[in-house]
């Protein structure tokens, strides 16, 4: 017996690793952020992924095949993965080596090879183990072994600590494998759905089961382990742009009524962001969705779902939609670095009142605007200009939620500033890399803030940089002044630096809607004793509120 099935088989007589699961080291906490030149030399072309899960140990069994290719000389090969997971051996194009040629530890395993520029290698490693446990997924990473009905039910997340927690790779945004292909062996009566295409299912003979996906480029933490006692709802979706896509449901026994009832949103849901932004990115795939023991995460065509199909006033599943929104802000789209990770967070954010605007209208999309509004922190930049891990953004010291929700009413502030065809023009561009994406003349690309402000200036004709300046490059929020002095009124911003800040304002008085240019960022008009005026009538503007600032901050009265 050859291939992975035969592997899956020899890995699972494997003994557990003795003693307990090492501490985790701070290489293994740390996802991209700076890189050693050595490090950042090397791409994956191709990563080959034979993984045998034991859920009654709570243990991984494993073998790894990285294409491995130098875009400079190294005089070594640093591959990222956690030290709960020991190495057993190494093979380097076929040859094993012996120990003295390689060393594992600091969660990282060198293996003592020059790879010239331009040149590949092939290495296999395998190890075992007991991988991380999540204690508070999706907020903390590892995996969560639970069950339903008495069966095995369990799954991986590894969004801010990274790959690394359960597959040899390299744990920084540019080291996305170009394809991937998971062997992922399973115990009798549970199904394995993963990233990309199943190639097919063989069952060993004592009912376990190797489950074979195929896919395309992805983000190293959005490649995921999810195993139960799953039911699949299948189906396809002709797409505006001729093709068709599969989609896919994979959710608990017993829960098939709930079930059905999510998937009755794919359509929909896929019609409003092809309409919206453009083609859906991995039509040749799936798009896939799988129920999990915990909340939620973008894992690229197979999306982590555990909102237990709760009902919403919007209509539709806020998780599901978030997710979702990730295969085109986060998958396509990837952030250069985690210093631009508003570009994932941000724009998945305000495609959930978008969503509400295509279905029902200007009332649902300013409502859930407003509900937004109140989580700003601005109590750090989003965007700091220096090379960040995941842990530095979203940790306490970085602009945590502010990247969702402050990021999402920038852009909801920058749509009404440029008008729609501009700002989605725009997005398109950032997304896809051109104005024109059509299934098949796009691929999955990596962009920073920058790219998205010339693409802004592109569209618009405009030059931003004050706009970006303050939302993105700021803490504070722009302050809007109100002076009144006899019939006259007076509107000044105030942004932090002082700098311009142009901004025009709307206001009605007495009823009647007016702009205001703010060229100089301060305009006077005339507003009769006993005039009714109230600016930004329809909440457009992002800027300082004190009702909020005390609201966040109970019992603190604010200046």
């Amino acid at each position: 017996m050859t291939g992975p099935i035969a592997f899956a088989l020899a890995a699972a007589m494997q003994p557990a690793p003795a003693g307990n699961v090492p501490p985790v080291h701070p290489m293994t906490l740390r996802s991209g952020g700076a890189i050693a030149p050595e490090r950042a030399a090397l791409r994956l072309t191709h990563a080959d992924l034979a993984v045998e899960a034991l859920p009654a140990r709570q243990m991984l069994s494993a073998r790894a095949t990285l294409t491995l290719t130098a875009q400079a000389g190294v005089a070594r090969l640093t591959i990222d993965l956690d030290d709960a997971l020991p190495v057993s051996a190494i093979h380097v194009e076929g040859t094993a080596l012996p120990r003295t040629g390689w060393r594992q530890g600091g969660g990282q395993v060198v293996i003592d090879r020059p790879l010239g520029p331009g040149q590949t290698m092939r290495v296999e490693l395998r190890y075992a183990g007991r991988p991380r446990v999540a204690k508070r997924a999706p907020w903390d990473d590892g995996f969560v072994w639970s069950s339903w009905h008495g069966k095995p039910w369990f799954g991986s997340t590894a969004q801010q600590t990274g790959c690394d927690l359960w597959w040899p790779c390299l744990d920084f945004p540019a080291g996305e494998p170009n394809a991937v292909d998971l062997h992922l062996t399973v115990p009798a009566g549970l199904s394995a759905p993963a990233n990309g295409v199943l190639r097919g299912v063989d069952r060993l003979p004592d009912g376990r089961t190797t489950w074979h996906w195929r896919s395309g480029p992805a983000n190293p933490y959005a490649l995921a382990i999810s195993v139960g006692p799953y039911r699949e709802i299948k189906g396809g979706y002709r797409s505006r742009f001729g093709n068709v896509i599969p989609l896919d449901l994979w959710h608990l026994e017993g829960k098939d009524a709930q079930a059905a009832a999510l998937f009755a949103e794919f359509a929909p849901t896929l019609d409003f962001f092809e309409s919206t932004i453009g083609p859906y990115p991995f039509g040749k795939e799936k798009v896939g969705v799988v129920e999990t023991p915990y909340l939620g995460m973008e894992h690229q065509t197979i999306n982590a779902y555990g909102n237990d199909y709760k009902a919403a006033p919007e209509g539709f599943d806020w998780l599901f939609q978030h997710e979702f929104s990730h295969e085109w802000f986060g998958n396509q789209l990837t952030a250069t670095d985690w210093d631009d990770f508003w570009l994932h967070e941000a724009f998945a954010s305000y495609m959930q009142p978008l969503y509400g605007q295509w279905r029902e209208g200007d009332a649902r999309y300013l409502s859930m605007m407003l509900i937004q509004r109140q989580r700003v922190a601005a109590r750090v930049p989003i965007v700091s200009g220096r090379t960040l891990t995941s842990r530095e953004v979203n940790g306490a010291q970085g602009p945590g939620t502010d990247v969702y929700f402050k990021g999402a009413w920038m852009l909801h502030g920058l749509r009404h500033l440029i008008g729609d065809r501009a700002f989605f023009a725009a997005t398109r561009r950032l997304v896809y890399g051109h104005p024109d994406p059509r299934p098949g003349n796009f691929r999955p690309r990596f962009a920073t803030t920058r790219d998205f402000e010339v693409a802004v200036a592109q569209e618009s004709g405009r030059d931003l940089g004050w706009f970006f300046d303050v939302y993105l490059r700021q803490a504070a929020l722009p302050d809007l002044i109100e002076q009144r002095s006899g019939d006259r009124l007076t509107l000044r911003w105030q942004v932090p630096g002082d700098g311009p800040f142009p901004l025009p304002v709307e206001l009605t008085v007495d009823g009647r809607l007016r702009t205001l240019a703010m060229a100089n960022g301060a305009e006077t008009i005339i507003v009769p004793a006993g005039t009714h005026v109230v600016i930004d009538p329809m909440a457009r503007l992002l800027r300082r509120s004190t009702a909020i600032e005390r609201m966040q901050r109970p019992g603190v009265a604010a200046p």
